[in-house]
């Protein structure tokens, strides 16, 4: 479904359009194939240095960290043919090379880290800036990325502005926990193990769809692993670069993405229904949005949200207690979906605490709710309190560098009849390469628009 809507139109977008322009109180309509998850798609990307063989990756979104990544790859001498109209990516890394004096990961992409163990493998050397980020999601550590380092007997040099990480000898293989279930840790470790001389075990590990699908491409190239989608993982390593092979591998739809459009088709009162190859994964989230008074149902491979009347916090039949919507660590609910909680919580009569385990300071955004007029509490730096069912009215809002923020706050904009604008959703691009285009083709009234 595709709607032409007068006067909207998506340009061609240049670096200084961040901010999106909604028109809201239409209720989207329609049907959306979610792109692929960039967490499983930026550490899988890193991985395919470890073979030398060729691959071929379908579903490859158009998003700014892919196409810094493939940048690096082809500064290092690799065969990079990439066509994002289809999504297929052809990669060979016979040829790449790398020297820590010239060549530098970018700092502002945090999966830049995930390029150390392969380097470490086929080169013995890795250089690391000092300031790599992500998402501004409060503090993250590298410490446990250097021990992990460490532990497989690479030797960490800091200079002024980079840390170096070498490797004299060939990794070797050992058994470390984790002090918590960090996703790019775990992924660190098995890209370690799977070079690393003997068999490598990691307990609490992080369990993840997006870990779960990078191990299973891990074993693509040949490395066999224990325990997928478990907190512990064993990994068979010694595999030399010329040992591991290459192929086909195709993405699985994201499961963000999913549950943002079935949020969106809610929140605005209309049916989206989203493309769905792993319902399986979507138990808690389903029950998650049934504390909102929204049912999704899962058929034929497509996904939809059904709301019957308004939306309501369902009351815990525990007295004077709150509902209670807890983000962490998979299997938990997801932290990074939180934020498209929160604002079904602004919009749904009655009231709701959301509590963020993972993040220090990632509630901070809450003030911009408020210029909506809606009715929040910031407890403390991991919890908030919506007070829903208040009128709201539009608004000119300003998005924090976190993808799901900007599209939660566009969710509230698309729910409130009027003009809003959503200033710095930037963000939101790296993660969903068409996430404009995907909106107009259900009805929204929206347009990317440059910054003042």
């Amino acid at each position: 479904m595709r709607l032409d809507i007068p006067g909207f139109f998506t340009p061609a977008l240049s670096p200084n359009m961040s901010d999106l322009i909604v028109h809201g109180g239409v209720p989207l309509r329609g049907e959306i194939v979610p792109s692929a998850n960039k967490n499983a798609v930026l550490p899988i990307l890193c991985a395919t240095l470890l073979t030398d063989a060729p691959l071929r990756l379908v579903g490859v979104p158009e998003i700014t960290d892919v196409k810094k990544i493939l940048d690096i790859f082809r500064t290092l001498g690799s065969e990079v043919s990439m066509d994002f109209s289809t999504g297929v990516l052809e990669l060979h890394h016979h040829a790449t090379s790398f020297d820590p004096a010239i060549h530098r990961l970018p700092e502002e992409m945090r999966s830049s880290i995930m390029l150390v163990p392969p380097l470490l493998a086929r080169f013995g050397v890795a250089r690391l800036e000092n300031d790599v980020k992500g998402c501004t999601l409060g503090v993250r550590e590298i410490d446990p990325h250097v021990e992990v380092f460490e532990r497989f007997g690479a030797r960490i040099e800091r200079t002024t502005d980079s840390l170096i990480v070498r490797s004299v000898k060939r990794l070797t293989a050992n058994d470390h926990w984790l002090d918590y279930a960090s996703v790019t840790t775990t992924e660190n470790f098995v890209l370690c193990a799977a070079s690393a001389s003997g068999v490598s075990t990691l307990v609490n590990a992080a369990s993840e769809p997006h870990v779960q699908e990078f191990c299973r491409f891990i074993e693509m190239l040949g490395v066999p692993i224990e325990g997928i989608g478990t907190s512990r993982l064993r990994i068979e390593g010694g595999h030399k670069l010329g040992e591991l092979g290459g192929g086909e591998f195709r993405f699985s739809e994201d499961f963000h993405e999913i549950a943002t459009f079935l949020a969106l088709g809610a929140i605005t009162g209309g049916d989206i229904a989203v493309k769905n190859g792993a319902p399986e994964q979507f138990p808690l989230i389903d029950r998650t949005f049934a504390k909102f008074g929204i049912d999704i149902v899962h058929q034929d491979g497509w996904s939809r949200a059904v709301r019957e009347g308004p939306m309501r916090v369902r009351q815990p039949f525990t007295p004077n207690i709150l509902t209670k919507i807890e983000a962490a660590p998979w299997p938990y609910l997801p932290v990074d979906l939180l934020p498209i909680f929160i604002a079904l919580g602004v919009r749904a009569e009655g009231s709701a605490m959301f509590w963020n385990k993972v993040y220090d300071g990632a509630m901070g955004w809450s003030v911009e709710l408020s210029k909506f007029g809606a009715h929040v509490f910031l407890s403390d730096p991991h919890r908030l309190i919506t007070f829903g069912g208040i009128r709201l009215s539009p608004a000119r809002v300003e998005s924090p560098y976190i993808i799901r923020v900007a599209i939660a706050l566009f969710m509230v904009a698309a729910s409130i009849e009027g003009q809003s604008v959503i200033k710095n959703a930037l963000p939101i691009r790296r993660a969903h390469p068409r996430f404009v285009e995907n909106l107009r083709s259900v009805g929204a009234k929206v347009e990317w628009t440059s910054t003042d």
